[in-house]
């Protein structure tokens, strides 16, 4: 018989609301046995009907609900639930790259997929989801036809589900560099070793937002480059972009992108981030914009205070190499580092480095991108524009 968890009195209000997890420590009783991975029925404790998720002892999340209804587990509802996702996305626009699944806010929890061009990709990041892969894929062909479909499940998170990490050609035929077009800009995509599933979708309108504050701008420095999403955007309208980071592969990719549009004003610096800051600093080089778009400095709440402080420096070390108005674009990927905490430290920041600061835009993550108002974990992305005088 399939299993039956009952949950402590009043934990069932944040899961009615609409979240997907269900922790170990919220249930007072489990009955019933199947498979870890099958399909269990959670109730609140007098017995209610709360909802339907995978199962997986392993994990501290026990269960991720994602049927609230009388529907069934299966291939039909996974067509469904993967085209509506995608009809989403077409209703806004996209259609070369973009993320056609985002997991718990597109009632698929652990389950991404991401579309470029004729390729997509798949992390699977929960017991259940893993289990069912061929089934996703048989689901994606079917509805979609791709080239390729790739797995990026190489993330350090499965372990917490008692996963290894995973990456491999599931279908079809997938070339080392896809090609997609952002923006109006053409990219090549390195889904098999490129970080995430090979690009961070989840800044396109923010790459494009740059365009404004780069306009006619002498020097732009992006910092944290990547494969140059950010410097390619800024190189349309600015004079010149200086693309840094510390991989020398990211490099190779920005100059191979900028080869492929015919960009010529983008030069790339190989180096820590933070020591090329300083460095700067003391060369008392400045620049007309400065980009900081860094990974997660904190992965867990137990780093939120060494991120915390990381953030501070890094914001005013760029403060201070800003030319008087200038911008500075800050981002922070981490759902750890909230908006109210991010907010704080560009205070803090501001004060360190001695500038007049003004907030001029704030971002957050693309449209493709959706988060659950009842999940905090789903909203992560922080994008502020600001102006130094």
């Amino acid at each position: 018989m399939s299993y039956e968890i009952y949950l402590k009195k009043n934990e069932e209000k944040r899961i009615v609301a609409g979240h997907s997890w269900v922790y170990a420590n919220e249930v007072t009783r489990i009955e019933n046995k199947d498979k870890n991975g099958s399909l269990a029925t959670v109730y609140s404790n007098d017995g209610r009907f709360i909802g339907k998720g995978y199962i997986n002892h392993a994990s501290k999340i026990l269960v991720r609900i994602f049927i609230r209804n009388g529907e069934e587990d299966g291939k039909e509802l996974y067509l469904n639930r993967i085209k509506a996702a995608d009809d989403y996305r077409k209703k806004l626009g996209y259609d070369n790259c973009y993320r056609m699944v985002f997991a718990e806010a597109d009632d698929l929890p652990a389950l991404i997929v991401d579309r470029y061009g004729k390729v997509l990709v798949i992390q699977c990041l929960s017991l259940g989801i893993d289990q069912r892969k061929a089934l996703i894929t048989e689901c994606l062909v079917e509805l979609f036809h791709p080239k390729g479909i790739y797995e990026r499940s190489d993330v350090a998170v499965r372990k917490k589900e008692g996963l290894e990490e995973k990456k491999g050609l599931l279908y079809g035929e997938v070339d080392d560099y896809t090609q997609i077009e952002e923006n109006g800009i053409k990219m090549l995509v390195d889904v098999k070793n490129g970080q995430k599933t090979g690009y961070f979708l989840d800044q396109k309108e923010n790459r494009y937002a740059v365009r404004r504050y780069c306009r006619g701008a002498e020097e732009v420095l992006d910092c944290f480059c990547n494969s140059g999403g950010f410097s390619l955007n800024a190189a349309t309208v600015a004079k010149h972009v200086t693309a840094c980071d510390i991989s020398p592969l990211a490099l190779k990719n920005v100059e191979d992108n900028a080869s492929l549009n015919s960009l010529k004003n983008i030069s790339t610096l190989c180096g820590d981030v933070f020591e090329v800051l300083r460095n700067f600093r003391q060369e008392r080089r400045q620049f007309d914009v400065v980009i900081l778009d860094p990974p997660a400095f904190c992965k867990s709440a137990d780093q939120v205070k060494d991120a915390y402080r990381g953030y501070r420096d890094i914001n005013a070390t760029a403060m201070k190499i800003v030319k008087s108005g200038g911008f500075l674009i800050t981002c922070s990927c981490s759902h750890y580092m909230t908006m109210p905490l991010f907010e704080k430290m560009l205070i803090e920041a501001a004060r360190q480095s001695g500038r007049i600061v003004r907030s001029v835009e704030v971002k957050t993550q693309a449209p493709d991108h959706p988060s659950l108002l009842c999940a905090e974990e789903t909203q992560y992305l922080k994008f502020f524009v600001l102006h130094i005088k």
